[in-house]
């Protein structure tokens, strides 16, 4: 992490903004990642969203005191502000630390309430950039929402661990006739009905408050034709009767949301377990397909460290 090599980190962002700004403008994509880590002494997750841009460090052990980082630190903000052509006050700053559960991900970590809306595919989504450890937008998933809404019309849609409802949002863009969205948090809940109304005001949008594994036990029978599931890699919030192991659990919670799918109904799961094993002959599925490379957009070639399925009622 030093400073000598702070030449060495430009041309490599230089590098990197050339070509995937030139796939973002092509695509006309707004809100993109631009760096992740790619060299080991600059721990920097960096995205673009609309005319700003979230800079993110890896929390590493660097060996510096608090001051020596505090320097280091200063002295990468201009090289990123120059290169990426984006003011200082228009970067913001976070340290990303390893989450111990999904619990980290709804503890605030400011009250700033900066809002500000980016538009991904021409729909609106409420992004901040200083007051959670996420965004409001997972990028990665970009893709997959398309396919969502290509596939989301006259049907029945559910998104389980919904975080700010993005998938639901496309879901209602693309003419479902009703969606349902459950999550544990109130506040993220909150945050996917804005996102909602800014888009698709008027419809059959629900937000349902509650623990997904308790849920999906009353879930009507048959009922959805399009699901939505990207749950935590493990949970051990106080609000749930039990926690969540995702590769412990995954073929319990598929099987269990496939009895609330219609027979022929599509379940997009994915998952950021990097050691994540799909246990196929557990799940009660005509078909399971895995669609990561299809559902991985240009910025994250590389680079993605999760899984996507597609699995078939």
């Amino acid at each position: 992490m030093s400073e000598e090599k702070l030449p060495m980190f430009r041309n490599r962002l230089t590098k990197d903004i050339r070509h995937v700004g030139k796939l973002a403008r092509r695509q006309g994509v707004s809100c993109y990642r631009i760096y992740d880590h790619d060299l080991p002494e600059f721990p920097f997750c960096i995205e673009r969203y609309e005319d700003k841009l979230y800079l993110a460090e890896y929390q590493r052990r660097h060996g510096m005191t608090e001051e020596e980082h505090d320097r280091w630190l200063e002295s990468c903000i201009p090289t990123i502000s120059e290169v990426l052509e984006t003011p200082d006050d228009h970067i913001f700053y976070r340290e990303r630390r390893r989450k111990g559960g999904r619990q980290d991900q709804y503890e605030k970590l400011a009250s700033e309430q900066d809002f500000f809306i980016a538009k991904e595919a021409g729909l609106s989504f409420r992004i901040n950039l200083t007051d959670y450890l996420d965004t409001g937008l997972f990028l990665d998933h970009r893709v997959t929402r398309g396919m969502v809404r290509a596939e989301a019309r006259d049907k029945r849609m559910l998104n389980l661990f919904c975080y700010t409802g993005s998938f639901s949002v496309y879901a209602a863009a693309g003419g479902a006739i009703q969606v349902d969205s459950v999550d544990l948090s109130k506040t993220y809940l909150a945050w996917a009905e804005a996102n909602m109304a800014l888009n698709v005001p008027e419809g059959d949008h629900r937000f349902i408050h509650a623990d997904v594994k308790q849920w999906l036990d009353e879930a009507p029978a048959g009922y959805y034709d399009l699901v939505v599931m990207d749950p935590p890699t493990f949970s051990n919030s106080k609000r749930m009767k039990d926690f969540l192991d995702i590769q412990r659990d995954h073929a319990e919670l598929i099987n269990k949301t496939l009895r609330a799918m219609k027979p022929g109904g599509v379940l997009y799961f994915s998952t950021n377990y990097r050691r994540f094993q799909i246990e196929t002959e557990k799940i009660m599925a005509a078909s399971v397909k895995d669609i990561t490379n299809a559902t991985t957009p240009f910025d994250f070639q590389g680079k993605l460290f999760r899984w996507c399925y597609k699995i078939t009622c």
